[in-house]
């Protein structure tokens, strides 16, 4: 019975190296599955609009705006490209710094490719979707959605054409402005307000809500911000 017991022991762990553990078909698959799942995960791009900036080679910052995100990549909407391959540093609300390399350049910004550990990128896809929830539940924004009344109200609404109007700032927020002025502006006017581009997103009785081309910086942003 022994040298049964030793032929079998044998046959088991025929072309398994010495010392090493087979292990069970189940925790295999079940590992292969946990694995398929994560890197679902990690690819999977949520739409979703987050205020940040951004910095290339030359080491100047930029506002932008996240288009759709995964762990693996972001598209943003941007005034400054750079090129293909460039290494990039964005800092974004809610998920903070990430690194990548500039992977595509589109119409109105570029697509990045991020680059991270494992556990970064793990970490995103948990903020990803915390951020999709709370878009579905309709939960507040962050504070830093809040809107400051600017200390210099005073402004002046620069139009197509060379027209200029001028107007007073109710608020502000990082991605647009309510004015009040005594000109009806029709819906998507496209204007400047002071030295930043937008276009009117909706109009109330004696003025308008403007939306910006770009994101204000959230370094610059308080009563002291001039437009």
């Amino acid at each position: 019975m022994a040298s049964v017991g030793a032929s079998a022991m044998g046959s088991a762990a025929e072309g398994t190296p010495s010392g090493t553990a087979v292990r069970p078909a189940s925790v295999i698959a079940r590992a292969l599955s946990l694995r398929a799942m994560s890197e679902q995960r990690r690819h999977t791009r949520v739409a979703v609009a987050l205020l940040g900036r951004y910095m290339l080679s030359d080491r100047q910052e930029y506002p932008c705006q996240t288009i759709d995100m995964s762990p693996g990549g972001v598209r943003l909407t941007c005034a400054v490209g750079g090129t293909v391959g460039e290494r990039i540093v964005i800092y974004l609300e809610h998920v903070g710094r990430i690194e990548g390399t500039v992977a595509r350049i589109l119409p109105d910004g570029i697509a990045v490719t991020i680059n991270a550990t494992t556990h970064k990128r793990d970490k995103i896809a948990s903020q990803l979707t915390w951020l999709a929830n709370r878009t579905e539940l309709g939960l507040p924004e962050d504070r830093r959605h809040e809107r400051v009344v600017p200390r210099r109200a005073l402004t002046t609404l620069h139009l197509e054409g060379g027209r200029e109007i001028a107007a007073r700032i109710v608020d502000i927020s990082l991605s647009g402005a309510a004015v009040a002025c005594e000109v009806d502006l029709p819906l998507d006017t496209s204007l400047t307000v002071g030295r930043t581009p937008g276009r009117v997103v909706r109009r109330f009785k004696g003025g308008a809500a403007i939306e910006f081309r770009l994101p204000l910086s959230p370094d610059r942003f308080d009563e002291n911000l001039v437009l």
